[in-house]
């Protein structure tokens, strides 16, 4: 019965399940254990601080990207589509709050999330099942050095833009740290979507920027602590994704 479940929830696609609530439960299955530990634990810490800064909207906003952002990043650790609903909405309350603090790129970032992470699991069935057979690494083919070269151009090439927005245009107040914390994010996004286990180098790069990004945000005054504590939460998902063998991002040749 479980099997028959889970081939109707992937031939109708992922737009129409999230009508579902057994859809929810069925994709909270079949998860490591540290990525459950790590989500109980987590939630905990962001529904925790976000009750001992104080309610407010800014807060509320906070804590609904936080819980969902973070189950999302889980989910996708795990190869679950779930982050197709959980990432749309928290990508879109991380805009209003990104706006809210002027950190421009971070809106730019949230809306690359949406379009190469999110609307492909909504929109296109294929594109979510059986991720972990579709994970390889940048040098598979023999295509290593050509495939980082052509990364890191992507990179620098979307940094400098990112630089010249956030100084000629949206003049951010921390536009060093806003572009290239955004440059990482965008890499990271892309890989994911081409399936490249290296995209958790640069989630890990860009989770230690976002924490950096973030915290100084906090320390300025314009947002509470919650997203800072959220990023380094992504941080310990990240660890989770490189040494659970469970987890196919990184194992998928055992």
């Amino acid at each position: 019965m479980e099997n028959n479940t889970v081939d109707k929830f992937d031939n109708t696609g992922a737009w129409y399940n999230v009508l579902k609530p057994t859809w929810y439960l069925e994709q909270m299955k079949g998860w490591s254990f540290p990525s459950y530990m790590l989500l109980m634990f987590g939630l905990g810490a962001i529904i925790g601080m976000t009750a001992a800064s104080g309610i407010n909207g800014i807060s509320i906003l906070t804590l609904l990207a936080g819980t969902l952002g973070f189950t999302c990043t889980i989910s996708i650790t795990n190869a679950k589509p779930l982050n197709g609903i959980f990432g749309l909405v928290s990508a879109l309350i991380y805009i209003t709050v990104a706006i809210h603090a002027k950190n421009f790129n971070d809106v730019l970032l949230q809306t690359v999330y949406i379009l190469l992470l999110d609307l492909p699991v909504l929109l296109m069935p294929s594109w979510a099942k059986n991720v972990e057979e579709k994970v390889r690494f940048l040098h598979e083919g023999g295509k290593g050095k050509r495939n980082w070269l052509l990364t890191l151009v992507f990179f620098v090439v979307v940094a400098l833009v990112l630089y010249y927005s956030d100084t000629h245009w949206f003049i951010s107040p921390r536009p060093v740290v806003d572009s290239v914390a955004a440059a990482i994010g965008i890499t990271g996004a892309m890989l994911t979507t081409l399936r490249f286990s290296e995209s958790y180098y640069f989630w890990i790069a860009q989770g230690l920027s976002s924490v950096i990004l973030w915290g100084i945000t906090a320390a300025s005054g314009a947002v509470n602590w919650v997203l800072f504590v959220t990023y380094l939460l992504y941080l310990s998902n990240d660890a989770v994704a490189l040494f659970d063998e469970k987890i196919s991002w990184f194992h998928h040749n055992k």
